[in-house]
This record gives C-alpha cells, structure tokens and sequence, in this order.
C-alpha cells in the first residue's frame, strides 16, 4: 500500500520526467549553461565541487563576481590588478586570472562583467535547481535579495539598461527578402521569413516546431496557422486566439514552399527542414537555425546591428505601433498578455509621429 504523506522514488522519478518533458528545449538548455557555469566558477573559486545546498556567503561571492560597480580610485586590490575591471571605469571583484580561464575554457564569451540579466537568470537558475531538490534555498535569504536589489538599482542610476536587438520593421524586412531568390535555400527562407513576421512575430522556437498538420488552407490566397504550444501556452490547450492567418505575400511565398515539399514527397511533419547536399531535405529546423537565417540574410542585404530570431517580432509589433494599428488587433496576432510591453513598442515608433509632439512646429 501506498503512504498518502510521502511520494514513492518510481512516483517522484516520473514527476520530474513530466516536468523536464513539459519545459521547452530553450528552457533546458538555459538552465543546463547557467548550472554548468555555476559549477565552473565555484571549481575556479573555491577548488571543488559544487554540491547542495550552496551556502549564502557563496551566493553573495558570486553576485559581487559577476555585478560591476564603480572603482575607487584609491582601492589597492584595483592597483595590484586583483579585479577584473574595463575602460568604463566599472570593476567586478572575480580575479582576472579566473576570468581569463572562464573564456578560455568556453564558459564565457567574453572578459569582464556579464549583463546584469544573465546574473539575474543564474540566481533564479540556482534558486530553482534549490527547489527542485528540495534544499535550503540561499536564494532566498534576505542578504542575497537585498543586494541583488541594490545590484538592479545600481545599474540603474548609472543609466545601463539591457541591450535589446533591432527589430525588422517593413521595410528592412523586404530588404532580406529581396535577397531570397528562386533556389531551394531562397523559397524555404522566404517562406519562414514571411511565416514568421506576418502571424505576428512568432517566436524562433514556434517557427522551428511549425508542422503542415497545423496549417490549413483556406484558398488560393490564405491560409490558418494553429499555435499548437507556444510560451503562453505550454499546455498546448486549444484557443480560439492561436489561430493566426497568413494572407497575400506571406501566403503565396508559403505556397512556394508547400509546393517544394511536395515535390520531395513531404506531407506532414515539420514545416520548415535542413537543406542537405544535393538539395536533400532533412530534419527540422533548430530553434537557433531560425536565428541563423535572420542574421545571415541581414548580412546578404547589408543591413547593419544586432539581430536575432526575436528581431522579427519585434519588428512586427513596432511596425504595428508605427502604422498606428489597434492595439487589440496586434495583441490578438502576436499573443502578448501584457499591454505595458506592447505600448513600449508603440510609444516608441508612434511618439514620433504624434501632434503632440510636434506642437511648437504647428499652425
């Protein structure tokens, strides 16, 4: 019989499994990068081996680690060359040899302090790995959350704010589509290009785990794309506001590519594939393919900045802000839950444009 107060070891086993199941593969993959740099760190810095629960003063080392603040002048640990600082004038106190080894051994990218972002997402990390294994969470404590606190508001005043990616409005949008000719390479691109951008800024996750079972045509001109799982909706449940249209350019460039996978005798499955040698279609696209499409085709058009896969959908919602289109209209395509983020993407293209802004110019 079983214990009503306490999980069985099978039982507990298959809950995790549902859990790790249910978490998207971007998730994972997050979450297994920032472990292993917690763990590459604490091996650096301490000479061990991670274990749990990690104590509190390890917790606060790390923030002051990864956190640049402001150097003094006068302090001898800066002069002796025992924190790793910049040109800005900002230090961290994580030794330049351990930095140094941390870039060197690919557990970063580059010397010197992180985005605070990332910081914020490898506490949180932590914190969850301290939940799911039902430890003491020095996350939690009150030191770690306080400074954390004064950490965000430190950066704050000193005017750093997050690095976003610029977004692909209309018209640098039909610039990487003019770089997509009639080859193989050139439809499939075109066609996911399109995709992405016209059913409102879908995620590089959502593109890559497209299927044809979920697109339906509707007639020459259009089809309806169903969002069978998305980040709104990780239990894949049917809605009626999943249902996105793909009409006029974006339809016909599909039309393209559905005619190619039929040639290839391609049915069903996924959507968008691997181009192999010989033009062989292969396995579906990854999530981060999504981005390398985006970014080489920026590059095909000469368009210069950073972008990413998340350049489409921010290209979309600022393009609907810039064209003034009802906010419920573009909240309904692209499937946001917030209106505060949306509005940051209107207020920014249309406050331009506004009379408001313009009335020392006015009649």
């Amino acid at each position: 019989m079983l214990d009503p107060a306490r999980l069985t070891r099978l039982a507990e086993d298959a809950a995790r499994a549902l859990m790790r199941e249910g978490e998207s593969a971007n998730t994972r993959a997050s979450y297994a990068s920032a472990m292993r740099y917690w763990a590459a760190w604490y091996a650096a810095r301490y000479g061990d081996v991670l274990r749990m629960p990690v104590p509190v003063p390890v917790v606060i080392q790390f923030i002051v680690d990864h956190a640049a603040r402001k150097a003094d002048v006068r302090d001898p640990e800066r002069e002796a060359g025992l924190l790793t600082g910049s040109a800005t004038g900002l230090v961290s106190e994580l030794p330049p040899d351990v930095d140094q080894a941390l870039v060197a051994n690919g557990y970063k990218t580059r010397l010197g302090a992180p985005a605070l972002n990332t910081l914020v997402h490898r506490i949180a990390v932590l914190s969850k790995a301290h939940q799911l294994a039902k430890e003491p969470n020095p996350c939690a404590d009150p030191l770690v959350r306080e400074l954390l606190g004064q950490t965000r508001r430190a950066y704050a005043k000193r005017g750093a704010r997050p690095r976003k990616q610029r977004a692909l409005t209309k018209d640098p949008l039909q610039a990487l589509l003019a770089t997509c000719d009639d080859s193989l390479r050139g439809k499939r691109d075109r066609a996911l290009l399109l995709f992405a951008w016209a059913t409102g800024g879908r995620r590089r996750s959502e593109v890559a785990s497209a299927t044809l079972e979920n697109l339906q045509r509707v007639d020459a001109r259009s089809y309806l794309y169903t969002l069978a799982h998305s980040k709104t909706n990780q239990a894949g449940a049917e809605r009626p506001e999943d249902v996105k249209p793909l009409v006029g350019s974006a339809a016909q460039a599909m039309q393209d590519w559905l005619a190619v996978l039929k040639e290839k005798g391609i049915t069903e499955g996924a959507l968008f594939r691997r181009i192999r040698k010989g033009g062989h279609l292969g396995e579906p696209l990854a999530p981060a393919a999504v981005r390398d499409i985006v970014k080489e085709r920026c590059a095909l058009a000469g368009i210069e900045g950073e972008f990413s896969a998340h350049s489409l959908r921010a290209g979309f919602v600022t393009e609907a802000g810039r064209q003034n289109m009802p906010l419920a209209e573009t909240m309904a395509m692209t499937g946001h839950q917030s209106v505060a983020t949306v509005m940051g993407y209107f207020r920014a293209e249309s406050a331009l444009g506004s009379k408001v802004s313009r009335m020392l110019d006015g009649d």
